[in-house]
């Protein structure tokens, strides 16, 4: 045994993923003596996918203070390596910001523009987002809002738009926005194909966890679709049907109305920007991980994104889950034929 890499997801609520890979890595050590072992601690856009870039890349974290999920003034932070950014949305808008105070119809993404902003001044030219763990509903409008796009009521007054005052907004002007961001790559990392509104949208499917009761879910879901109508009167483009438009409050929308954003699985953003292929170039196998195997797992979450990779790569690959309620048969037919084995 000559190489081990070991490329694992956090176990949410247990263990993060670079404690999973400090553990795998020193038994891999115990067992095969001599053995080069590669830590690559990943995420797939949620809580902790700064942390586990700047465990792979060489950055830094960069503290500042920013509008919380209420315009409350906060510190949040997002990671930096070379002229890329990685900012999570959880940092300023995240659902753990807001303890018992959820309200969807008042949360906003301010926060996350001001990161993004912060970045783009000190010349990052790669934004990369990270979707997840968001307490908001507002398109992104708070978050375009903090990078100079302007919002008017059918008055001609300009106001910040949340959640719950989407429908009043009756003209947009994203010309500051799209200059700050002109030449500067823009992507989001989405693991769901939700679109923007309507029964599998942003506010039916994930509001109610954000803290929406039923008549809020119908209002924000109604706020998206107004917003989606003036997205494509104002600005042209037509957002509301991209899967993933409905991630983190419908910013998948927002990020490629107002930022002209792409929207790539989070695992293959990663994979890519830690340079999987070359970090695992020569193993013997793969090791990897995550707390629960599932339907969601098949859409692109870790461990079957790093299966995928590794096999192009014909490398092994052994997965360590907390839980695995799929068949193993759905998980080849997912990976395709390949040495994929699974240890709960």
């Amino acid at each position: 045994m000559k190489k081990i890499a070991v490329v694992s997801d956090s176990f949410k609520g247990s263990v993060s993923s670079s404690e999973i890979c400090a553990i795998v890595t020193a038994q891999a050590k115990r067992f095969f003596p001599g053995c080069e072992v590669v830590g690559l601690p990943v995420a797939d856009g949620g809580e902790g996918t700064v942390d586990s870039f700047l465990e792979c890349m060489t950055g830094e974290k960069v503290a500042l203070e920013a509008a919380g999920p209420f315009f409350e003034r906060r510190m949040a932070f997002y990671g930096r390596f070379g002229d890329t950014a990685i900012i999570e949305m959880a940092a300023a808008a995240g659902l753990p910001l807001v303890e018992d105070c959820k309200n969807p119809m008042l949360a906003t993404t301010y926060g996350v523009g001001e990161l993004m902003r912060h970045a783009l001044e000190h010349g990052a030219v790669r934004l990369i987002l990270a979707l997840g763990g968001s307490a908001t509903n507002d398109g992104g409008c708070g978050a375009a809002a903090a990078l100079g796009t302007r919002f008017y009521d059918a008055a001609g007054e300009e106001f910040i738009p949340t959640g719950g005052t989407l429908c009043n907004i009756a003209r947009i002007d994203n010309t500051a926005c799209a200059h700050l961001l002109a030449g500067v790559e823009v992507i989001a990392m989405c693991d769901i194909d939700n679109p923007m509104h309507g029964e599998r949208g942003a506010a039916y499917v994930f509001a109610p966890q954000k803290g929406a009761d039923a008549e809020m879910v119908r209002l924000l879901d109604t706020g998206l679709v107004s917003l989606d109508q003036v997205i494509t009167k104002e600005l042209g483009v037509s957002v509301a049907a991209i899967p993933g438009a409905g991630a983190a409050g419908a910013m998948g929308a927002g990020a490629v109305a107002f930022f002209g954003a792409k929207l790539n699985p989070g695992i293959e953003t990663v994979l890519d920007t830690v340079h999987f292929e070359e970090r695992i170039a020569g193993a013997d196998f793969v090791i990897t991980g995550e707390g629960k195997l599932d339907s969601q797992s098949l859409r692109g979450k870790v461990v079957i994104g790093v299966a995928r990779r590794a096999k192009k790569a014909c490398v092994p690959v052994f997965a360590v889950v907390g839980d695995e309620p799929i068949m193993r048969a759905t998980i080849i037919r997912c990976v395709g034929p390949a040495r994929f084995h699974t240890e709960q």
